[in-house]
């Protein structure tokens, strides 16, 4: 019975959360009274506990986790800035006048979005009041045009430089490295955050081009469902690719520093951080009090952030105190069919438990269980980074609990059901699976560009 502990632990957590209290206490005090139950059972040692100030500690130091905030603030001084909405209207001008070209621009615009901010609820929740409006007005069909905005908000999650893969990256490096400690490797090779967002760069802009071709077959199926918009006063097309510039400039100064070697992700972070700062003066968009919202803000989500690490990694030295890690390690051997068959079922636990969980909870709470086990068994960690970033992507449209959905309901008109929104998605997590399995098939997709770039 006392082996089945950790098993008890992680159910008792998923419960928890499915009710709705607060993730990084709830995480934190579950531990803690388990392993309180644990020290006076006899059946854990206290110094398990007693690491814990080492573990925080070493969080804090990690300088990988200082693009967060950053990329937090770059992100939300565009949104706050009103500069989100100059660019949809110009691409919406430039597209618009065909059958699914509203839809397109959404798509492309919420790709810039995700480029620039990395932030899914921002994306959402700017795109949702500012494209549906005109889409609804405009005869869409709204499970297609809630469809597409709650899955291009996701966007933010694979297409770098993506929060998620910060964070991603933070927790593989360090599975990474006791995976390799493991086998016996005393000089371990490390997998840095800029690996993952190379490696996202094909995978995402092949996501990207899921979705537009779906929009183009709609549109040639059905063009009823996403009809051409009158466009009363259009801009010259040279007017309107200039307001497209300077958010297209700053991605690309962003990326291409990481990309060319110049910098790193987090002195990267503090460069985009600094040009949307800029933008917004330029744009004469950032009066005193919408920079302070958007320090608030900032200061609000990279609190969560820290807060839901920390209980994590409370959990996880508990998790481990109870031998949590030896019973996932025996259940992977006792399946048949090898690796493939591991990953399976881990992709699809993940897949399972994005219903229920959050992506942070689950990369602070399950990758590191399940990252050391998988790299053992051989697979590249960028390629593995990136499939978990991908499944976790789907976290935030799978119903009841995908905060995409959550976060398109709450601007959304009162006629629009949920369950229009729910069938509107989809398609799109489909489209996500089906990345998945060309990646499964297509390693290289993933692997090719952090290899050429970083050797």
């Amino acid at each position: 019975m006392i082996e089945f502990i950790p098993l008890f632990l992680f159910f008792t957590i998923c419960v928890l959360l499915m009710l709705g209290f607060p993730v990084a206490f709830t995480l934190a005090g579950t531990a803690l009274a388990f392993a309180a139950f644990g020290i006076y059972d006899g059946v854990l040692a206290s110094g398990f506990i007693g690491a814990l100030p080492d573990r925080v500690f070493g969080i804090m130091n990690r300088q990988t986790l200082t693009a967060v905030p950053l990329f937090v603030l770059m992100g939300v001084l565009l949104e706050k800035s009103k500069l989100a909405e100059k660019l949809l209207h110009n691409m919406s001008e430039l597209l618009g006048g065909k059958p699914g070209g509203l839809a397109i621009s959404v798509v492309l615009v919420g790709m810039l979005l995700a480029a620039s901010t990395g932030i899914v609820g921002a994306t959402v929740v700017t795109m949702g009041l500012i494209s549906l409006p005109s889409m609804l007005r405009s005869n869409y069909s709204p499970q297609l045009a809630t469809g597409v905005i709650c899955a291009t908000g996701t966007l933010g999650q694979i297409i770098p430089p993506s929060i998620a893969l910060v964070l991603l990256g933070d927790v593989l490096s360090t599975a990474y490295h006791q995976a390799q400690l493991q086998m016996g490797i005393f000089n371990p090779e490390s997998v840095s955050v800029g690996d993952l967002f190379l490696g996202a760069v094909i995978p995402g802009i092949l996501l990207v081009s899921f979705y537009l071709a779906y929009i183009v077959f709609k549109a040639k199926t059905d063009p009823e469902s996403c009809p051409a918009i009158e466009i009363e006063h259009r801009q010259s097309t040279t007017a309107l690719l200039m307001g497209l510039l300077p958010s297209i400039g700053l991605i690309s100064l962003v990326l291409g520093s990481i990309l060319f070697g110049i910098a790193t992700p987090t002195e990267a972070a503090g460069v985009g951080a600094f040009g949307a700062f800029l933008l917004a003066l330029q744009a004469k968009q950032l009066p005193f009090d919408v920079l302070q919202n958007a320090l608030l803000s900032t200061v609000k989500i990279t609190s969560m952030v820290f807060m839901i690490l920390i209980g994590a990694t409370l959990f996880s030295l508990v998790f481990r105190g109870f031998g949590g890690d030896e019973l996932v390690q025996q259940g992977f051997d006792y399946l048949p069919g090898g690796k493939y068959t591991a990953l399976f079922v881990v992709m699809l636990c993940i897949f399972l438990l994005g219903f229920i969980l959050d992506f942070i909870e689950i990369t602070f709470v399950v990758v590191p269980i399940i990252g050391p086990i998988l790299f053992v068994m051989g697979f590249d960690p960028v390629w593995l980074g990136i499939m978990l970033a991908i499944n976790l992507q789907t976290s935030f449209l799978t119903p009841p609990f995908g905060f995409a959905l959550f976060y398109l309901r709450g601007v959304v008109p009162a006629s629009i059901s949920s369950s229009v929104i729910y069938r509107g998605v989809i398609p799109f997590i489909l489209m996500q699976l089906t990345l998945l399995l060309v990646l499964t098939l297509w390693p290289e997709l993933a692997t090719w560009l952090p290899n050429k770039v970083f050797g």
